[in-house]
């Protein structure tokens, strides 16, 4: 929650508790309770902005002015008891004594379960937050949408037009640089449908998304600290967007490095143009198991090879002649990494393969598709494999429900990590690493568990712990390999609580 949030609900419950429960409750300070309130109600409303689940808590503010109605209506119905009336008080008074107090538990258990809802449901839809960055620098970033007019669109509907992709930069400020926040994503509405269309979850999770902000400054200044910061290249997961790892990102960006995030049109969440534009995820008639095909998915990666090619081409012009000046002479290309989620994860392999640029590379929790297979004596680079231990298990974490929701069999599906297990099999090789972190999931290796502890406690994971871990072994990996650092990796290979490390 945020903190204007906090202060307003606290004292909203505080003052219900206080106006229903206590005695002898001056006029003046029940006023004095409502003026506060709807203070802090107007103040959070313009610093932070209002939200559906706030609605009980806004509610709380109008508290005051029921109980001064009531007081008011009780003392007006006062009047003077006859003689005949006092004969009766006396044989009454224990049942009135009786039903007061069933009463008095009645309103207690009430003003439980509403303040329970008032502070929950914020809780449970939170505008959630990320980590405060840990390197020296502040973060800007910038947005370009960049066409590649030496390949053609396949999947729209107008003959004739040319690949097309929307890319984020984030890039080393001044710590106490100013200027607006970028938001998480520009347009909420598009990716809450998205989510809910293309994911399959509650579009509700997704109804505070337009409210989270990131630590990012939109189009600040390039720190001078450094002559030239090294460049990193993100690629997305299937399904996913460019700015699905902010929580990494940022964190690089923070230690000096230049990250480069690709939205794969067409193949992502949905990719949102400058001018309106939206391009919805294009499934190709493909669903379930039939998606996850090696024929298909190998095919797919090619497009997914040549766009971060492409962008890798588009970051070389920036680094001679950037029209804004921002980056000119101020990207490190001798020293560009990449790493990725799932099917991203499986395009840096790729690319660390098949383009003399790239340096090192990660791959988080990737399926290794593609056009090339891993060698016997490895990448040939330095390479970072990590994978969630649920995902390595394959199917024996899962169930026959889940597998046939998948349209496909047991048999099917063990014969087809077979082949997965092929894949994977020369990782290592050539002294690479190969990261499992315990009781994660595939999304572990995202932003989405931030959306909300229900995702979290419906995984049965900790995003927070796994984030924390992801950071700490991405930072040191290229710090490395990028920048010449000493490698604390080596010191860890082995098992241990949260994770295992094997090296080649």
């Amino acid at each position: 929650m945020r903190t204007i949030e906090w202060f307003y609900l606290i004292f909203n419950v505080m003052m219900l508790v206080w106006l229903i429960g206590g005695r002898n409750k001056p006029r003046k300070w029940v006023w004095g309770g409502l003026v506060i309130s709807a203070a802090l109600l107007g103040i959070h409303g313009l610093v932070e902005g209002m939200r559906w689940p706030m609605i009980p808590a806004y509610l709380l503010t109008l508290v005051p002015v029921v109980v001064v109605i009531t007081e008011v209506r009780r003392h007006q119905r006062v009047g003077v008891i006859s003689e005949k009336g006092q004969r009766a008080v006396g044989s009454t008074a224990s049942a009135a004594r009786k039903s007061g107090r069933v009463r008095a538990i009645a309103a207690s258990l009430l003003v439980l379960v509403y303040a329970a809802v008032a502070v929950g449901l914020p809780l449970l839809f939170p505008v959630f937050s990320f980590e405060k960055s840990t390197g020296p620098y502040g973060i800007g970033t910038v947005s370009y949408d960049w066409t590649d007019n030496s390949r053609e669109e396949l999947l729209t509907s107008t003959a004739g037009d040319q690949r097309e992709l929307m890319v984020q930069i984030w890039y080393p400020t001044d710590p106490d640089a100013k200027g607006k926040t970028a938001p998480y994503v520009n347009d909420p509405a598009v990716y809450a449908t998205a989510f809910n269309e293309v994911l399959q979850l509650p579009k509700l999770l997704f109804s505070s998304l337009g409210q989270v902000q990131t630590h990012a400054i939109q189009e600040a200044s390039l720190s001078d600290a450094e002559a030239e910061y090294p460049v990193i290249l993100f690629s997305h997961g299937q399904h996913g967007y460019e700015n699905q790892n902010t929580f990494q990102v940022e964190q690089l960006v923070s230690q000096g490095y230049i990250v480069v995030g690709i939205n794969h049109t067409y193949s992502s969440l949905v990719s949102v143009f400058p001018d309106g534009r939206v391009a919805q995820f294009e499934s190709e008639g493909k669903e379930g198991f039939e998606q996850l095909q090696f024929s298909y998915m190998d095919k797919l990666n090619e497009t997914w090879v040549k766009d971060a090619q492409f962008v890798l081409d588009e970051v070389e012009k920036l680094a001679a002649n950037d029209p804004s000046g921002r980056f000119t002479g101020h990207m490190d290309l001798d020293n560009m990494g990449m790493f990725g989620h799932s099917f991203g994860g499986a395009t840096t392999v790729q690319m660390l393969m098949d383009d003399p640029r790239l340096k090192a590379g990660m791959n988080m929790d990737g399926v290794l598709f593609g056009e090339k297979r891993i060698p016997a004596e490895g990448v040939g680079k330095p390479f970072l494999m990590m994978n969630a231990d649920t995902t390595v298990a394959g199917t024996s974490v899962m169930s026959d429900e889940e597998i046939a929701a998948m349209g496909t069999t047991r048999p099917e599906a063990e014969k087809y990590y077979e082949e997965v297990y092929a894949r994977y099999e020369p990782v290592t090789a050539g002294g690479n690493y190969w990261m499992e972190l315990n009781n994660t999931k595939h999304l572990s290796f995202s932003d989405l568990y931030l959306i909300s502890p229900i995702l979290e406690w419906s995984q049965g994971v900790d995003a927070h712990k796994a984030q924390q871990l992801i950071n700490d072994t991405t930072i040191d990996f290229f710090n490395h390999y990028l920048k010449g650092q000493p490698l604390q990796m080596d010191s860890n290979v082995g098992e241990h609580e949260s994770y295992s490390l094997k090296k080649g």
